[in-house]
Parts: C-alpha cells; sequence; structure tokens
C-alpha cells in the first residue's frame, strides 16, 4: 500500500495554521497546552478532509473527538519528528488520510519529547480494521526513510507534497 493510495490530494497542508505558545523556562510544557495544540492540528487536518468533500461539516466535531479519544489513549506521536493521529468513524465510507506540515515543529507529547514536523492524519470506517492497520503500517514504513522525510518537510506546496508520495515506491 502507497500512502497516495488513501491520502487525499486536496486535503493535503503544506503549513499548518495550528500554533504552539513558547516553551516555558525549562522547556516542560504544561500539559493542557499540548492538549490545545493537538486539537488545533487534528481540527485543522480533519477540517481539511471535510473542505475537500469527504465529511459533512455536521460529522466534524465528532470526529475530531474520536480522534482525540484515541489520543488520550497514548500518544501517536512516534518520534522522529512524526505524528499519526488516527480513529477509525462511522461518517468514512473508505479509508482516508491526509498530510500536513508545520514549519516550526509542535509540541505533541511525541515518544522522544521532540516536537513533530509531519503529521498524517488517518480515519477509517469502523468496520475495516485491516484497512486502517494496513495504513498505518505503510505510514510508519514510508515514515523510517530519513531521506524521504527530509524531502517533504523541504516541501512548500502541495504539488510538490503530492509529487513526493506518487514517486515513493511502497514502504519506500
Amino acid at each position: 500500500m502507497r500512502l497516495c493510495n488513501f491520502i487525499v490530494r486536496d486535503a493535503i497542508t503544506p503549513a499548518l495554521a495550528a500554533s504552539a505558545p513558547p516553551a516555558p523556562p525549562g522547556g516542560h510544557r504544561d500539559p493542557s497546552a499540548v492538549r490545545s495544540v493537538k486539537e488545533q492540528v487534528i481540527r485543522e487536518m480533519v477540517g481539511s478532509l471535510h473542505a475537500a468533500g469527504h465529511f459533512r461539516a455536521s460529522d466534524v466535531d465528532e470526529i475530531v473527538r474520536a480522534v482525540l479519544r484515541r489520543e488520550e489513549l497514548g500518544t501517536t506521536g512516534i518520534g522522529r519528528h512524526i505524528a499519526i493521529p488516527h480513529s477509525r468513524h462511522p461518517a468514512a465510507d473508505r479509508l482516508i488520510g491526509t498530510l500536513a506540515l508545520s514549519r516550526d515543529g509542535l509540541p505533541f507529547d511525541s515518544l522522544d519529547g521532540e516536537p513533530v514536523y509531519v503529521f498524517i492524519l488517518l480515519v477509517s470506517p469502523q468496520d475495516r480494521p485491516g484497512d486502517h492497520l494496513r495504513a498505518l503500517e505503510a505510514v510508519v514504513r514510508t515514515m523510517r526513510n530519513d531521506d524521504f522525510v527530509r524531502q517533504l518537510r523541504g516541501c512548500q506546496t502541495r504539488e510538490e507534497i503530492w509529487a513526493l508520495l506518487e514517486s515513493a515506491a511502497p514502504g519506500w
């Protein structure tokens, strides 16, 4: 499975609007500030899928809540500046996702404590757990390639990101 099989081209966000307050002295952020950043990022990404015609406006808040509930079970900030927020939801008729970049990096409770620059959001139907797991595996395998991630972070436009996704071999 390739990322371009489920990433919605028109929902890609090359520069997230979400932002974080400056880190306090000592570098430890208030957990509520990190939760706020997570919600901003997830809401912006789900909103981009809605704007691309994949969810009704009435579903957006519930999808955001579902992804945040999943986030409460354990962070999806997998380390190496990457996060994969995800959930299954009845509003999804098939596996879809989007990709967003943060130019300055955002706190996301990553396993390695580092800021996140690359976000991949996945939403899949509740009755298709296999698709969901295969997509997560494809994202993790692709994001293990440091050269790919470096190129991705250097992209400035949706078109550049899409071209890179299309050129990437499965699991790069």
